[in-house]
């Protein structure tokens, strides 16, 4: 007791015979480290008389002492703990200047992601699942308390994530985009856009073609796509003899890698979210709506699936279970299987088709293009206000969208395209003013899910990054992986990950804020370049995204597969068992001549030839068509 109340007394008197300096000088780190893991440590404002400071590291056990070299008052350095526990860390002329950290064993910074992944596939409880990775992390930063973990997780974790500036611009904007949704869906405009295609479906082909026209005109919404475009094409499939099996296919393979790829839909707010935060992580102040641009043409899976559609389509060829599904539709006109079992289709509601006598294509393309040109204006606009205050007056479309505000311009336009929706449905008298609001309220209603989920991914991002999930699989793998191949390996983790999960958003939450610092990292040990670093950054981001979609396509548990097999009015199992082969083909081709190509610098416009090239050989050399002759008498002659 008389040697604590000794030392206590001489740390107060020599934080006041140094207190000017000590209120400058300052030792800085992570509140919590990794045993046998370096982590940063920096010093500032020490006297320009010392060319070397000494750091003492001591707790209960170990007392460890540095010396750093000091340039111009700083240091800035890294240094390893082996043993975890709670240390301290002081300059050793001056005790008050000090900093505690908490050291972890480094296994238990891998156990929030996989309990977030591990809970998903027991239970396929996304929410419950970015929960528990929380707290669970929560608990090992904050000395394994749980009950401090819980209080952490709810009111520094989570309020955190809502109270950044461009969390809530991005939160506003999914919210506003799903209004826009719901208003143009009750009004008719979706049913509209479908309406007008339905008319160019005579023969099988043109039916296949119409459908998958469809899917990619209504790309704003993978939900909305999916229940538009299954309920309204279906009967015409139907007449036209197209199995509900290739039905339900062609409109799920139009939803998500849609909407997932195009430059304004409900999936872009959330998908330009992580990758702000996982840049920040990193230290990057890129744009992140521009990095989301430049990952599209690395998107391989996606483009490709869509060409592949098409391909199979208009040569009328299919393998595997499909060409039995379509012998079978085509043959005996049972355009589903005998043993079919139906889920209650509560699709064909008027809450995403609206009325058919009311619906009018335009109402659905208008606000759809105010997001679209607002956006575009958004951008510009606060592209070249930015670059004027930087002094910079000469400039290109890539420096104005590298320099933009795109979370600003994405809020300008969602925002007028929901007034500009509400004044057309309005005016035409489709919609009274009350019923135009509670569907805007009906659709901001349907985006609550997303915004949740995309508030615990911030969560856990903010978790792993400070408990450096990261640097733990770094040491585990940065010497024994070359990074050319770390897209391929992502797309494949994050393609396994979704189709056992059965949720995209869900697994995009969970990787972002692993992978994106792992690439900076592993580019870093191996040196490469600014250019082919940023190479590999984009090919990981992509990767994600695009594998993502491929184990959600997959998966019999996901909600867009269901979805689809519901619109569609067929078997559940049915859709899975026809369409898996057609997404392990494309997937594997994808990563084959995409994924790893593209990350040896060959240029992605070259790998989508290649992929294109080899899915149109693989539909002509394993595709049959199901019954020639039958075919040429299966058409729709009148407009019925």
């Amino acid at each position: 007791m008389n040697n604590l109340f000794h030392r206590t007394l001489f740390l107060i008197t020599l934080a006041t015979l140094f207190k000017v300096d000590s209120t400058a000088q300052q030792i800085e780190t992570s509140s919590v480290a990794l045993s046998g893991i370096e982590f940063k440590i920096t010093g500032s404002a020490f006297p320009d008389t010392l060319s070397v400071v000494t750091i003492n590291i001591e707790n209960e056990d170990i007392t460890e002492t540095h010396v750093f070299a000091l340039y111009n008052g700083l240091f800035d350095t890294t240094i390893v703990i082996p043993e975890s526990g709670k240390y301290l860390i002081f300059f050793d002329s001056n005790e008050s200047i000090n900093t505690i950290v908490n050291v972890i064993p480094d296994f238990l910074s891998i156990i929030p992601p996989l309990l977030a992944i591990a809970f998903a596939l027991l239970f396929r409880q996304v929410i419950l699942s970015l929960l528990l990775g929380i707290y669970s992390g929560a608990i090992f930063i904050y000395d394994y308390n749980p009950l401090i973990g819980f209080f952490r997780l709810i009111d520094k974790y989570i309020i955190n994530a809502l109270t950044d500036v461009s969390h809530i611009q991005i939160i506003v904007f999914t919210l506003l985009f799903g209004g826009v949704v719901g208003i143009i869906s009750k009004g008719g405009g979706t049913r509209g856009i479908a309406n007008s295609l339905v008319k160019f479906a005579r023969t099988r082909r043109s039916g296949m073609i119409s459908t998958w026209v469809s899917g990619l005109i209504i790309f704003f919404d993978d939900y909305a796509n999916t229940l538009v475009v299954g309920n309204l094409m279906r009967p015409i499939t139907d007449k036209l003899k197209i199995s509900r099996e290739k039905l339900s296919f062609i409109v799920d393979a139009t939803a998500a890698p849609v909407a997932s790829i195009f430059i304004v839909s409900s999936w872009i707010g959330y998908e330009v979210g992580l990758i702000q935060d996982g840049l920040t992580m990193i230290g990057s102040t890129a744009n992140a709506y521009s990095i989301f641009l430049e990952t599209i043409r690395y998107r391989f899976y996606p483009i490709a699936m869509l060409l592949f559609v098409f391909f199979i389509s208009f040569s009328k060829r299919d393998f595997g279970p499909m060409l039995k599904a379509e012998r079978r539709a085509l043959e005996t006109g049972e355009i589903s299987s005998v043993s079919s079992v139906f889920a209650t289709d509560f699709t064909d509601s008027k809450e995403y088709l609206g009325e058919d006598v009311k619906a009018k294509w335009y109402n659905g393309i208008i606000p759809i293009m105010v997001i679209i040109f607002g956006t575009i204006a958004g951008l510009i606009y606060t592209g070249i206000n930015s670059l004027e205050e930087q002094g910079i007056t000469s400039y290109g479309i890539k420096e104005v969208i590298g320099n933009s505000d795109s979370y600003l311009a994405l809020l300008w336009g969602s925002f007028a395209a929901c007034i500009v929706a509400i004044i057309m449905l309005t005016s035409q008298r489709i919609l009274t003013l009350r019923k135009a609001i509670d569907a805007w309220f009906s659709g901001i209603r349907s985006m609550l899910l997303a915004v949740i989920i995309l508030t615990l991914a911030w969560g856990i991002g903010a978790v792993t990054n400070e408990i450096k999930t990261a640097d733990y699989i770094i040491s585990l793998i940065s010497e024994s992986i070359n990074p050319r191949f770390l897209p391929v390996i992502v797309f494949l983790v994050c393609g396994l990950t979704s189709f056992a999960t059965g949720t995209s958003w869900g697994t995009m939450a969970i990787m972002f804020p692993i992978v994106i610092p792992l690439s900076a990292a592993v580019t870093g040990i191996y040196e490469y370049s600014i250019e082919d670093s940023s190479l590999i950054l984009v090919g990981v981001i992509s990767s994600v995204l695009a594998g993502c979609v491929w184990g959600d396509h997959c998966s019999p548990i996901s909600d867009t597969t269901i979805l689809s097999s519901m619109a569609s009015g067929c078997d559940h199992i049915d859709h899975v068992r026809t369409q898996l082969p057609y997404a392990i083909v494309v997937g594997v081709v994808c990563m084959t001549f995409g994924d790893i190509l593209s990350a040896f610098a060959v240029s992605p416009y070259i790998s989508i030839f290649i992929i294109i090239a080899l899915l149109v050989g693989i539909v002509y050399l394993f595709g049959k068509r199901a019954n020639k002759s039958l075919e040429k008498s299966t058409s729709i002659i009148s407009s019925s």
